[in-house]
């Protein structure tokens, strides 16, 4: 497996522990954009699964972990994430409207 090969394999297999983790607690804090953005500037190698606004939606979402615990936010614009993020552009989020 190339190395472009296995980083795209241990992204894929972070985004799905995070998801799993969110199924099996059904713990997720919903965050204001700013401390979204303290969070991830938190992490030595952040992750964060953005959800571009859709067709019936105008805001992106943004989802990480930090600490075992999953933080989104909503946003009208985009954020600035830092440049040492890992980012997932997904097609989809799954999420309960808390």
């Amino acid at each position: 497996m190339s190395g472009a090969a296995a980083t795209g394999a241990s992204t894929a297999a972070i985004a799905a522990t995070i998801a799993n983790a969110i199924k099996a607690c059904g713990t997720l804090i919903r965050v204001e954009p700013q401390e979204f953005l303290k969070i991830v500037g938190k992490q030595d190698q952040p992750l964060v699964v953005i959800k571009s606004p859709g067709a019936f939606s105008h805001s992106t979402k943004y989802l990480t972990s930090y600490k075992g615990l999953a933080f989104h936010c909503k946003s009208q614009t985009e954020l600035m994430i830092p440049s040492n993020t890992e980012v997932i552009h997904a097609k989809k989020f799954s999420m309960p409207d808390i």
